[in-house]
């Protein structure tokens, strides 16, 4: 049977771990990531988010560098504007140049940095910076990115543990953008073309509007023959019944 004091020890032992889980749960949930608005289908292009929190209470992010993996290029990579960050795209030659819509692609994005000119994230705060990218690769069931974010006290965060199948998650764990199979509009509007299925959709979508028009053209003309009809037999009606 406990004691008083076994019973306070053990719930102070009780609320130590269960701020301890709380502490780690924080900081998991925390960290940079991607996401895509949508889908980010193998072989297409997408449009991305990376959701970047700050963690400090007593300073401010005021920089972001996102590397992007070598051993899967991109060679369109089109950042949004954000207000108040400077943005910088940097490039480097390929070992191996890709074919991409019968182009010859010679280098790729390697890296993009934000850097706040008037713009940061505060204590309790997260910003969002979002990319056009593509061609997703085709072989591939995820991309792994690794972001770095510096604070205006000179602190850095490095985000480049890649995550292992079946494993923990790290403690400062890279970004992680799960990609999806390919479907019939794969390349979607991203790179201002559309594939062929897009075009069917369009041209079904099209001849369905027109036969819809059609139909209600027609049941517009039987309307009005029946009521020149009604109203025939009304007048024919009533000269019989005057005769």
């Amino acid at each position: 049977m406990f004691s008083g004091k076994n019973v306070t020890r053990v719930s102070v032992a009780g609320g130590i771990a269960a701020t301890a889980l709380l502490l780690v749960a924080g900081t998991a949930s925390a960290h940079v990531s991607v996401q895509p608005q949508g889908e980010a289908a193998k072989g297409g292009y997408a449009t991305i988010n990376f959701k970047v929190p700050n963690e400090r209470d007593n300073a401010s992010t005021t920089k972001v560098e996102v590397s992007f993996p070598a051993d899967h290029p991109l060679a369109s990579v089109l950042p949004q504007p954000v207000p108040g960050w400077k943005i910088d795209v940097a490039k480097t030659k390929l070992a191996k140049p890709l074919e991409m819509h019968g182009n010859t692609i010679t280098e790729a994005v390697s890296k993009v940095t934000w850097t706040g000119e008037g713009g940061k994230i505060g204590p309790g705060q997260f910003q969002q910076f979002p990319l056009s990218v593509g061609q997703l690769p085709e072989d591939a069931d995820q991309l792994v990115f690794k972001a770095i974010q510096t604070y205006d006290n000179k602190e850095v965060v490095r985000w480049i543990e890649e995550p292992r199948e079946g494993g923990t998650e790290p403690l400062s764990p890279a970004p992680v953008l799960k990609l999806t199979a390919a479907t019939e509009d794969e390349h979607g509007a991203a790179d201002g073309k559309h594939t062929a299925g897009a075009d069917a959709k369009a041209e079904s979508a099209s001849a369905s509007a027109d036969t819809s028009d059609t139909t209600a053209r027609a049941l517009g003309l039987i309307g009005i023959l029946v009521g020149i009809a009604g109203v025939t037999f009304a007048v024919l009606a009533g000269r019989r019944r005057t005769a």
